[in-house]
């Protein structure tokens, strides 16, 4: 077979809209990151919730108004509460729960101490659920540029 007379399409390997969310990966193109440092536990300075003022790969921006991110608090919210939920039915189903001993105090314990410790992750998974309600997959955004956003004041970037 001649190669010549052969077509190749290029497919490129796009992740789906929950995989790129919950890689926190720009919800318009899908492949740049959303954050500066991969690690949502690189706490030195706040860096672990250090966005990328625009995408790598597609040039969309990140901050699209004053105080864009500010309704990520009830996201998160409901990330914990949803995670408590997950945490008790297993609990439930592996250990069982009684009032007559402390089995329910023992998961309760524990629930509050991973949530603690996942806060990091699920503040970032907050914000990347978030951008991505306001930002639409483009699968034309490498010939297309991104819209600016309209109401934003450089001064008071990051002022929160």
């Amino acid at each position: 077979m001649d190669s010549s007379n052969m077509t190749e399409a290029v497919v490129e390997n796009i992740p789906g809209y929950l995989s790129a969310t919950l890689n926190c990966k720009c919800p318009r193109c899908r492949k740049g990151d959303l954050f500066q440092y991969k690690s949502a536990y690189n706490l030195k300075k706040g860096n672990y919730m250090k966005m990328n003022e625009k995408c790598l790969e597609c040039g969309q921006p990140t901050e699209i108004e004053l105080g864009f991110y500010y309704g990520t608090g009830f996201v998160s919210y409901a990330i914990t509460v949803l995670f408590s939920i997950i945490t008790f039915i297993l609990w439930w189903c592996i250990i069982g729960v009684s009032i007559n001993d402390n089995r329910l105090f023992w998961w309760l314990g524990l629930d509050i101490f991973f949530m603690l410790l996942l806060q990091p992750l699920f503040m970032r998974l907050a914000r990347s659920f978030w951008i991505s309600w306001y930002v639409k997959y483009n699968k034309n955004w490498k010939g297309e540029r991104p819209i600016e956003p309209e109401r934003t004041n450089n001064e008071m970037k990051n002022a929160w």
